[in-house]
């Protein structure tokens, strides 16, 4: 068998040092889209052959021999031989040693500019479809987690400090909800007028071809919306790798997000949450340590989402026109990003399925932190009393009873009436964190009524996928 050689090795003298093979080669990368190269080799190849650029024969022996290339790579008994640089040039090569002369027919009008931005795009499709999958089945797994605290309550956040009581629920749905955007992110991103639902092949190196090829037909073949009318900007456009990227890192920061809290929530200082044994570890010195080190990775690994991000960004920044080598680096981060997430996703799920909330010792320090001066605010405002003037009442009124260590709850009716002639004897059903959240009325509120609510909503779209 003749030695395989590059496509272009007869233009330069000499063999290319070992070094340039090294730091060149982008195989260790792009080998994982062996099975998209090949489905838009056979594609091509159908296309050559109804403009009568090959025969129908050497189309046949072309497609039989692209279907055994690729179940000898999935069966693990294929050679990579990183000198041909890409997976392009290998699956060329094991082609034409394979078949003869009607392989070497295969790059008719085709060149590796339009060839690997085809096949990035036909792998993120199917990418996009994976993580969506994923992301329905951990809202699933939030919804289900929900539905066991619909009553339950626990101290709402902001700025780390307590602000209002919310459900549990509702606390757990808030996240279903983040999940909700990051689905339609990447839905729009393969939507049918999206950049990357836009087929290049066909464009060539950067000006198209004199040969009569039909882009149109390897387009609807490959399940692609259009084609791109720009030959220059289609071999180099990776604006929809850095728009999957930046879907892939919202999702990072929505788990890390995630991450954080329960970290927090874990700590004996909250006590909120347990974390099952299977997704923590302990000390190599403290034998009573019990840390939550999966999630401080979910946490750090967005980290090298957002570097992906960036790195995509940065590679994209100032290139010339047309395609340049540096666009080869686009699938390191790609790769790298989707890896992260679709991992992260996982073990995310698993974690969720996992844990349980300690009600008793939430509620057990529930009145702590004024939780229910808000609600005080707002019925004041029920009793005639402008909002700004009810927010100044009951600030003093918190704080007198800092000053007596006592809870809004704990004061009597005459303490009230020093502050405000308006406040009666119902005031008492306004507090406390319970009655808190049986108050709430507005749609998506984080009362219980809206946690069923929202539950049997959720219940209902996640069925439908």
């Amino acid at each position: 068998m003749a030695e395989q050689k590059k496509s272009w090795e007869e233009r330069l003298a000499g063999e290319p040092d070992e070094l340039t093979i090294d730091f060149v080669e982008s195989l260790s990368i792009d080998k994982r889209l062996y099975k998209y190269d090949i489905v838009g080799s056979i594609a091509h190849a159908q296309m050559l052959a109804q403009q009568k650029l090959i025969s129908k024969d050497e189309f046949k022996r072309i497609k039989d021999g692209l279907i055994e290339i690729s179940q000898k790579i999935s069966e693990g008994k294929f050679k990579f031989d990183k000198k041909l640089e890409d997976i392009h040039m290998v699956i060329e090569a094991a082609l034409a040693a394979k078949i003869g002369e009607a392989g070497e027919k295969l790059h008719t009008g085709r060149s590796r500019n339009d060839q690997v931005a085809t096949d990035i795009r036909l792998w993120m499709r199917d990418e996009i479809e994976i993580l969506q999958a994923k992301i329905t089945l951990l809202q699933k797994q939030f919804v289900k987690l929900a539905s066991r605290y619909v009553e339950d309550v626990m101290p709402g956040y902001t700025h780390l400090q307590r602000a209002q009581p919310i459900t549990v629920a509702v606390y757990l749905l808030g996240f279903v909800e983040q999940l909700e955007r990051d689905f339609i992110r990447l839905a729009n991103c393969r939507s049918a007028g999206s950049g990357l639902n836009i087929s290049p092949l066909g464009s060539g190196a950067i000006a198209g071809s004199t040969l009569p090829l039909d882009r149109k037909s390897t387009a609807k073949q490959l399940g692609f919306f259009d084609i791109s009318y720009n030959s220059i900007d289609a071999v180099g456009d990776r604006d929809f790798c850095a728009e999957f990227i930046f879907d892939c890192a919202l999702i990072a920061t929505h788990l890390s997000g995630l991450a954080e809290d329960w970290i927090i929530y874990s700590s004996c200082e909250f006590g909120f949450v347990r974390i099952d044994d299977s997704f923590c570890t302990s000390s190599s010195m403290m034998p009573q340590k019990r840390n939550p080190d999966v999630l401080e990775l979910i946490r750090g690994k967005a980290g090298g989402v957002y570097g992906s991000l960036m790195a995509m960004l940065t590679i994209l920044k100032a290139l010339p026109s047309g395609y340049n080598r540096d666009m080869q680096e686009d699938k390191v981060h790609v790769f790298a990003a989707s890896d992260t997430v679709s991992q992260s996703l996982d073990i995310v799920r698993a974690v969720v399925a996992h844990t349980k909330f300690d009600t008793k010792k939430i509620s057990a320090g529930l009145e702590e932190g004024f939780l229910d001066a808000t609600a005080l605010a707002e019925y004041l405002v029920g009793k005639g009393v402008a909002f700004r003037k009810a927010h100044g009442i009951v600030g003093l009124l918190v704080a007198y009873c800092e000053k007596e260590g006592k809870k809004l709850a704990e004061l009597g009716l005459d303490e009230f009436k020093k502050y405000s002639p308006a406040i009666e004897p119902d005031v008492y059903e306004r507090l406390g964190a319970a009655n808190v959240v049986s108050k709430y009325v507005t749609d998506g509120a984080a009362g219980p009524k809206q946690a069923k609510e929202q539950i049997a909503y959720w219940n209902g779209q996640l069925a439908q996928r």
